[in-house]
């Protein structure tokens, strides 16, 4: 076993617990970032000049009726930037725009005494604007050959040659929608100017070290003029990863200008408008199997809709062509990329970045081929794992570690889920039913752990250790509700081998941990637990040096456990309050700073190889959902899950994640619906789901009525801290098997043997036009080729095409398929 993951005697990491602030969040006494402008005197309330057109340059921006408003300090506008008006890492984000992009896109700021003086100055703000075509849908965009960013290609094997050995060839296409964020806090910052002009922002933001980098080129300062705190995040999921930046830098400009704070808050309407969202795919792919069902060639082409602007697009399809692959042996690969230019919000980073439109794109391939292949779609997934043993590599050359646990959890969640008897009562039960039918769908994952790009693969920790024998650990990971900071107690109390109760944990900031990166990529315990094990190491091999002398032993054999240093084969022991005290009165310094680096990590984004992730996260999922034939409303009746999340450091944290993660996902592919009005009227590119009324968020009424998460046993991963493994994003994978068994469900209202197309999201309407399609009996039967638009891309041939239609085109080489 490793160092870094070896567990000492007695560890805290292992032990259930609830979330550190789970006191504060239920009795409402948990603090955010715009709670704090309760606390701060003099505070301007910044609004945001919004223009309600979806493209045009701008002819002019009059101010002075706002400053006629009672109450309105000052309007902030592209002149007032001292340094770069920019608020992107591309330099394509003016935080100022002269070109309106989006339907909403603000383009001033006004500073009130009041929210509302604020709201009425934003209000008398005239623009005028020379308006221009606009492409508002996904499609718009890849028919008018709009783009930007890289072109990423991905080859393996040599793919005519994996044609022309295929038994079966069948081509399809398929869009599906993005999802919006819904964090419960919207973003946030409070800004305070100092008497040296010291700026320190309070950022509801994943990444306090690029806040911090955006608002000094804004400010035209250096970055050590500007610190960044993070108290807490009200929820993130990455869409707070990149677009805080430019929020925090406008109340950062505007405490500089008045010499006032500067509190900036957008309600839910503004942050639904403004704010990008996970990012919508189309995909055109072919591919070939052999005569047993097994994948010889893919060849395929992503779009993502990055928005008007990159923000994080690129590595965004980067991870997506990473993770098409999914859990399946593919020998032969051409997998192409783009980024579609569109004037709607910058899409972002949502938690799985990339890695959940790549795995749906192959996850929805073979359970639309499973019935022309005559498989059951269970079957055709078994046959097409990654397989121990066999040298097998990912299409982009990473060697496939711990294949064998693809088919563990696999079998371990068809054990707990007595799938195979459920399988036979849900037969006879749809025997019994012509008018409800019932379908059970497993489906696995295997995801990449680390940020694609090297260099992101870092963290810092500083810990203190006071005369007491109390410890303050400082880290650079953002707390968003996810219980990171519980982790990170754990550890902390863990390596110096003390009660957690003698452990508090500090606010993320930038002047205490610098240079940090971004909470996100699922490595915030990896990152963050391996730079304060570090740290800890280094203030426990000084402090055993003094025990050493005490206990009158060599340090090597002193061992400090709960709290009580005491040396091999003796009785006489040190308490560790006397142990600190007794090392402070010897000159011995407690205080370290920590730092981690993921090794063994190479990736080379121009040849599209290499090893860019440390190691992958495995689990599977088995849901039974109940269909309704008359109007596709469903019901998830139960959910197993078996998911490896290493040795956990917290396990009643991790299940919770599991748990959070397979919902949202589910919201994602079953319920979550955006929808831009693609019309040539006057409201041309407005976002017509900015409300919880129009936006449908999963609630209890969609949970399982039995959901039941097992944590997979004798799981240590070697390469990090404690033997954990990251658990935040990859769970949202696991809702794949919601969907494929509204497939199958749907399909069950045909003939036997007929597979149907369904749109993402799976929302009850789509689930009936596909019912209706299995009805009909021909769709993707027998290999009969379809000319036309199924009855589920209705919405996409009526101009919906951006919200997650199908297009219903799969086209089967007939002749392959004769000759098998």
């Amino acid at each position: 076993m490793s160092h870094l993951s070896e567990r000492p005697e007695k560890p805290v990491v292992g032990v259930s617990m609830p979330h550190e602030s789970a006191v504060q969040h239920v009795t409402g006494t948990a603090l955010y970032t715009d709670d704090l402008v309760y606390r701060t005197k003099d505070v301007l309330h910044a609004y945001p000049v919004q223009v309600m057109k979806t493209h045009g340059r701008i002819t002019a921006l009059r101010t002075e009726p706002a400053l006629a408003v009672p109450g309105v300090v000052r309007v902030l506008t592209g002149a007032d930037v001292p340094g770069v008006n920019d608020a992107g890492m591309k330099h394509d984000e003016p935080l100022f725009p002269d070109e309106v992009m989006f339907h909403g896109h603000a383009v001033a700021w006004v500073l009130g005494e009041t929210l509302e003086a604020a709201r009425l100055g934003a209000a008398a703000v005239e623009v005028e604007l020379d308006e221009k075509p606009s492409l508002v849908t996904l499609q718009d965009a890849i028919e008018a050959g709009s783009y930007h960013g890289a072109q990423p290609l991905m080859v393996a094997g040599d793919i005519d040659a994996g044609f022309a050995d295929s038994a079966h060839v069948i081509s399809g296409e398929f869009q599906f929608a993005g999802q919006e964020h819904f964090y419960l806090e919207t973003h946030a910052a409070l800004a305070l100017v100092d008497e040296n002009g010291q700026v320190f922002i309070q950022s509801s933001t994943q990444h306090p070290s690029e806040t911090q980098e955006i608002v000094s080129h804004v400010l035209g300062v250096s970055a050590h003029e500007v610190t960044v705190q993070c108290l807490r995040m009200g929820g993130g999921f990455g869409g707070k990863e990149m677009q805080p930046h430019g929020f925090a830098a406008i109340a950062a400009l505007g405490a500089k200008l008045t010499g006032r704070p500067v509190r900036f808050r957008l309600n839910r309407t503004q942050d639904l408008t403004m704010s990008g969202k996970r990012h919508g795919f189309h995909s055109k792919w072919k591919i070939g199997f052999d005569a047993d069902g097994r994948i010889q060639a893919l060849d395929a082409t992503l779009v993502a809709d990055g928005g008007w602007s990159l923000d994080l697009s690129e590595p965004v399809l980067a991870r997506a062509l990473c993770h098409i692959d999914n859990t399946y042996w593919i020998p032969n690969a051409r997998v192409a990329g783009r980024i579609a230019k569109t004037n709607t919000v910058s899409n972002t980073a949502f938690r799985g970045f990339g890695g959940p439109q790549g795995m749906l794109v192959i996850e929805d391939i073979l359970g639309r081929c499973a019935p022309q292949l005559g498989l059951d779609p269970m079957e055709l997934r078994e046959r097409n794992f990654y397989q121990p043993g066999q040298g097998q590599t990912t299409p982009y050359g990473q060697p496939v570690t711990q294949a064998d646990r693809i088919a563990t959890v696999w079998e371990q969640v068809q054990k707990v889920g007595d799938v195979a008897d459920r399988n036979r009562e849900i037969a006879a039960f749809n025997a019994a039913h012509p008018n409800v039918k019932r379908s059970l769908a497993i489906t696995g994952i295997k995801f990449g752990i680390s940020f694609n790009l090297t260099a992101f693969n870092q963290g810092g920790a500083l810990v203190l250790i006071y005369k007491d024998g109390s410890v303050l650990i400082n880290h650079g990971g953002t707390e968003m509700g996810q219980g990171l900071h519980t982790k990170m107690m754990q550890v902390a109390a863990t390596t110096l081998g003390i009660p957690l109760h003698k452990v508090r944990l500090a606010p993320t900031r930038t002047d205490k941990v610098p240079n940090t990166s971004a909470t996100a990529a699922s490595s915030g315990a990896d990152l963050n637990g391996g730079a304060i094990k570090n740290a800890c190491e280094q203030l426990r091999e000084r402090l055993l040096q003094v025990a050493a002398t005490k206990l009158g032993a060599n340090a090597s054999d002193v061992r400090i456990v709960d709290g009580i240093a005491r040396a091999l084969g003796s009785d006489a022991e040190v308490a560790w309050d006397d142990l600190v005290h007794s090392a402070y009165f010897q000159r011995v310094q407690l205080s370290a700073s920590g730092f981690y680096r993921t090794e063994g990590l190479h990736w080379d984004a121009k040849s599209f190889r290499g090893s860019p992730f440390k190691y992958f996260a495995n689990g599977a999922a088995a849901t039974e959902v109940e269909v309704d034939g008359f109007t596709g409303a469903y019901r998830i009746r139960r959910v197993d899950i078996v998911h490896d999340v290493g040795d956990s450091l917290s396990p009643m944290i991790d299940i919770g994640q599991v748990e959070g993660g397979f919902v949202q996902g589910a919201g994602w592919l079953t319920l979550e619906e955006l929808r831009w009005d693609s019309s040539d009227g006057p409201n041309r590119g407005r976002l017509q789901t900015q409300a919880a009324s129009t936006y449908k968020l999963p609630s209890f009424s969609e949970m399982p009525e039995e959901f039941n998460v097992t944590l997979l046993e004798n799981a240590t991963e070697e390469g990090a801290v404690y033997g954990s493994k990251a658990v935040g994003e990859p769970p949202l994978m696991l809702a794949f098997s919601v969907r494929e068994a509204l497939r199958q469900a749907a399909a069950a209202f045909g003939p036997g043997g007929v597979g149907v197309e369904l749109a993402s999201p799976a929302t009850p309407e789509a689930v009936y036009w596909a019912i209706e399609e299995a009805r009909r009996g021909t769709a993707l039967q027998n290999g009969q080729s379809l000319d036309g638009f199924a009855s589920n891309g209705h919405a996409a041939a009526n101009g919906h095409a951006s919200n997650g239609k199908s297009n219903g085109k799969v086209r089967t080489d007939a002749a392959a398929l004769s000759g098998a």
